[in-house]
Order: structure tokens, then sequence, then C-alpha cells
């Protein structure tokens, strides 16, 4: 855990350490240099890459569904784009999708609020950046569970604040309050939860966000529930509403819920995300925003608008669809020995341990991109080593040839030999 002190002794070896290097020669920040690519984002540029060059790719490691927008996204986005109004639009979104989210929250949340209690940004990750700038200063500290997803730490050092990651102390992928209770600080101001969890697809307990709302509340600590997959839950278990269990549900929560459209719609490309908060909050978060981006793309945002206010069953369509992914990728993944996988709850991911083929999970995804063509994410990414995130995104023979791959390129007792198309593979490594 970050101290203030820690952090000063951090950015001064960091200022030695670089004082000499091309960092320091181009006078890049000590901010910027303490920020790494997004993990995800550049294997997918790898993916794209090789694909290009007719190389039989299978991308295991992407964060977006296969299936199309809602045609009802689609024809509110032509529908704009052929009226030539194509404008700027007020910072904090178009009062058409403001009012989409307004239903949206009192249909899921069961919670009625007022237009000044909402913004809308370039997707839900601007949504939870804004929101950390208006409410951490340098040296505060931001908590959330580990594993995480790859933005949560990169987005505190990008405002000076400084993250903390929580393991949960039974080794488990759900934390206990007593976990972020004993990571709290004079310097703590924010906690994060990620229910289903990316990567883990883990789904909180219902006790479990009752009493990390409560605490927060208690505390007077700033709590952003990130509900992006919050629809895309298995097994017949239901969402858990965070405003079920606050106490105060006046202009001075805390409480902060962010959504958007990229994973429950498969509208990643669209980029149109929300938080709802307090309205002074929002004032601010609205502030920021209009310097940053000023208002997301009217024409993403009439698209938002469609898919919010039109028909729902595509969301239950790709539910049944990653449900069913999961179900085979698990199948498959148990029978793999050395490799101990644990069942997701939601969201589109398993995240694996494979510690027992290499602890290094960097080494370990480069090794199956190159002698096996598969994309996996590295699980020191989201802060435990070891493991590869894998997506259920893709198609079911993506995911059965995709394990299939990775079993013949790490299991000795695989055959030898493996084809890839017409391509014949032989096994020097092991």
């Amino acid at each position: 855990m970050f101290t203030l002190f820690k952090l000063k002794k951090f950015f001064k070896k960091e200022y030695i350490r670089n004082k000499g290097d091309e960092f320091s020669k181009m006078s890049i920040s000590l901010i910027g240099r303490s920020i790494s690519a997004s993990a995800t984002l550049k294997l997918n540029e790898i993916a794209a890459i090789l694909r290009d060059k007719g190389e039989p790719v299978i991308h295991l490691g992407g964060g977006e569904p296969k299936s199309k927008a809602p045609l009802d996204a689609l024809v509110a986005a032509a529908g704009i784009i052929n009226s030539g109004e194509v404008r700027y639009t007020p910072a904090d979104g178009i009062p058409a999708l403001k009012q989409a989210i307004i239903r949206y929250t009192e249909d899921f949340y069961n919670r009625k609020v007022a237009p000044e209690n909402v913004i809308a940004s370039s997707g839900a990750k601007q949504a939870i950046m804004v929101a950390l700038q208006a409410i951490l200063n340098p040296q505060e500290e931001v908590i959330f569970p580990a594993p995480y997803w790859v933005s949560y730490p990169e987005m505190a050092k990008m405002i000076g604040a400084v993250p903390v990651p929580c393991l949960a102390e039974d080794g488990s992928f759900y934390p206990r309050l007593s976990d972020i209770e004993r990571l709290v600080t004079s310097y703590t101001k924010c906690v994060i939860i990620n229910s289903p969890n990316n990567p883990t697809g883990a789904m909180y307990s219902e006790q479990f966000i009752a009493e990390i709302v409560d605490f927060c509340e208690r505390k007077g600590l700033y709590l952003i529930m990130d509900d992006i997959y919050h629809r895309l839950i298995f097994d017949g278990r239901k969402p858990i509403n965070c405003y079920n269990y606050a106490k105060d549900l006046t202009e001075n929560s805390k409480l902060i819920v962010i959504n958007g459209v990229s994973k429950q719609y498969a509208m990643t490309g669209f980029r149109i995300g929300w938080a709802v908060a307090n309205k002074k909050l929002i004032e601010v978060m609205t502030n920021i925003q209009s310097h940053q981006t000023s208002g997301p793309s009217v024409i993403m945002q009439k698209a938002a608008v469609g898919a919010l206010n039109g028909v729902q069953s595509s969301v239950e369509s790709l539910r049944l669809t990653l449900e069913n992914n999961r179900n085979v990728m698990m199948e498959r993944l148990n029978a793999f020995n050395g490799v101990r996988a644990y069942k997701p709850d939601g969201a589109f991911y398993c995240f694996a341990d494979f510690s027992y083929y290499n602890k290094d999970s960097i080494k370990l995804a480069n090794f199956l991109i190159e002698k096996v063509r598969v994309v996996t994410v590295p699980g020191v990414e989201f802060g435990l080593e070891g493991f590869l995130r894998l997506s259920t995104c893709g198609s079911i023979k993506d995911i059965t040839e995709g394990i299939e791959r990775i079993k013949w390129a790490l299991d000795p007792d695989s055959p030898n030999e493996l084809y890839i198309g017409l391509r014949k593979l032989v096994r020097d490594w092991l």
C-alpha cells in the first residue's frame, strides 16, 4: 500500500532512474512516464496486424461482443446523419439521452433522478475518469478489489492519486468488507466496485454490496459502482441494486453509478457511457468534460437513445449466448491438466490460473501468440500473476479451437503435431 511518503519516494526514484533516458530528454512528465499502454487495446492491435498478414489468429483476449448493435440504434444514428444536423452537443449530453438514462435508472434501479444528476460521456471509461478527476486530489487514495480492470490504476496515476488494489485475504475473487477496511487510511477518498468483475466474471454478493455501501457512507468515502456488466449475469442471478442499501439518497450522497451501452448492447465502438450522482458532482464533472472533449458525438448519443428506448431482446439474446459460451469454455478448461479455472458469474471473461506452466503471464501470452496464434491477456495486467484472461465473446468455434491450440502448445501429453487450417505445426519445445 502506498503512503504519501512512499509516493514521494516513488516519484523521486523515477526521476533519478529516468534522468538520462529518452523520456527525460523529451521533457516528459513524471506522470506521463508512469502510464503504460492499455494492455487489452494493445493486444487488439497485435491481433489486427496478424490478421491483416493472413495469419489464422484466434482472439481470446477481446472485451467486445461479436453480435451486431441493435437495429434501433443503427436507425437512430442513420437518421441524424441523413438530416445533416451533426453539431456540437451540451457537455453533459443531449436531453433525449439524459431522459433515456433517467428512465433506465428508474427501470433497473428503482431510482428517480433529475437531468442534473446525469452526465453522458464518451464511454463509461471517460465517465469514471471524469468522476475521479472531480473527487481526487493528488496523493489521495482510491481502493478497488483485485483482480481489477486494467485502467483503474492508470486512471488514478494520471491525476497524481494513488491506486490501492485489494486482494481478498482468503485468496478468492470475492472480497469481504474486512479486506477493504484494512487498507483504508487517512488518505483514502474513494472505493471502486466492478461487479460482475472484469477480468474474473465474479459477481459480488448482495451482502457485500450492502456492507460496502453502508461502510462508505459511514466513512464519508465516495463509492463508484462500475455496473457496466450488470445485466450480463448467469445462472438465474438478478442484478443487485446498490441504492437499496443507501441510507443517504439526498444530494449529499457520495454514491456514483456508472453504466453504458458498450457491453450489454454490443456497442463498444459507439463510445457512450454515463454517470448518475449528486447534482453538484455532476456539475463539476460536466465542467471538466467540457474542457476535455466537449459533449459526446451527437450521432453516437442518438444511437444510444435508440438502444435504450428500443426493443430490449438483443440484451437477453447476448446474455444467453455468453452464458452458453462460458459453459463451453469451462468444459474445455476443466479437461486441461494443470489449469485451474474459476466459473464466472457474469460478464464475458474467464480468469484461469496457468502458473503450472509458466508463472510469468506476459511470457506465456507472448508464447501463445507466437506458437499457436492465440491472443490472451496476461493476468499481471489485472494485478494477479500466473493467470490469463480468456474472453467468451467469440464464437464456439473460436473458444474450442483456441483452447485446443493452447492445450497443444502447453500439455506434454498432447500429440506432437497440430493442423491449423492447411498448416501443419510440429511442437519442438517440450
